[in-house]
């Protein structure tokens, strides 16, 4: 096992705290401090991880690890870095030796696993000499197991010491490390919104007009299910326009308006969102738009 990995510190210690510290450790990093809102759930969180000093408490004493990973909750991630900002200025001195303002965190880095922010909501640790940034992996981490994180884009923001960082642990982690503009993020964030949540809603839309036809539910995500994966197959070998079907590829709009009145039997929703996403296909899908 290689002996020169840095030590990770990790506060938020849920799914994906959990899920890349182990990863981690298994690749020979070794782990300090797993903070979580409660003693008992870090103890739990040390447990899954397979090592790590469980606690409960934002102080000074997580700094013996090189690298902190902050994987809290997106609306926590600004309030963690205020108070342990707060509690480096407070007690630094006495606990490491003093040293100037700005130096108090020089030589750590500090990176955050929202897909949305950037750096900048790390600014207090910054403020104190920390390299800071971000790194988030494109994956969808369930209550129910480990994603797979073998050639996952992992998408990466910061200084540059925290780059170089954020890059290793990519490297560690099987990820291929993506550099984005911090103004990106966003955007960026909104396209894996496109790919899984808006994906999901849609298919789940389409499994329970089935089951009002009176298909079972095991019925209608069997019929499909085996669609999507070919379409998203053909996607991946052929691109987007030779595996668009359906009536709006054929430019069958009287079979479209057909849906349109089925659909009038359902909520609302489903009716604006067919119509919507139909707007979406014959922008991004009809031969000759703009890619």
């Amino acid at each position: 096992m290689p002996s020169d990995r840095p030590t990770l510190a990790i506060i938020g210690a849920g799914r994906v705290g959990r899920a890349l510290a182990r990863r981690l450790r298994q690749r020979g990093w070794r782990i300090g401090a797993v903070v979580t809102r409660s003693q008992k759930t870090a103890r739990a969180a040390a447990f899954a991880i397979g090592a790590g000093r469980p606690q409960s408490q934002l102080d000074p004493a997580i700094l013996a690890a090189d690298v902190i990973l902050i994987a809290t909750p997106d609306r926590s991630i600004a309030k963690v870095a205020a108070q342990l900002a707060q509690a480096v200025a407070r007690v630094f001195p006495p606990l490491f030796g003093g040293g100037p303002e700005g130096l108090k965190l020089a030589g750590k880095t500090i990176l955050h696993t929202n897909g949305a922010l950037d750096r900048s909501v790390l600014q207090p640790l910054e403020r104190l000499g920390a390299s800071t940034g971000s790194l988030h992996p494109l994956q969808t981490f369930s209550a129910r197991g480990v994603p797979p994180l073998d050639g996952c884009i992992c998408v990466l923001e910061g200084t540059p010491a925290a780059l170089r960082a954020a890059r290793r642990i990519c490297r560690d982690l099987g990820c291929l490390p993506v550099v984005i503009a911090p103004a990106a993020k966003p955007a960026y964030h909104a396209a894996g919104a496109f790919a899984a949540g808006h994906i999901l809603a849609v298919i789940e839309a389409a499994t329970r007009i089935l089951v009002a036809l009176g298909f079972s539910r095991r019925e209608a995500v069997r019929a499909l299910l085996p669609l999507t994966r070919q379409t998203l197959a053909n996607f991946e070998r052929f691109g987007p326009h030779p595996s668009w079907t359906g009536p709006l590829a054929r430019g069958d709009f009287e079979t479209v308006a057909k849906h349109t009145a089925a659909l009038r039997r359902f909520p609302r929703e489903y009716r604006q969102a067919y119509a919507v996403l139909s707007r979406l296909a014959l922008s991004v899908l009809r031969k000759g738009t703009r890619r």
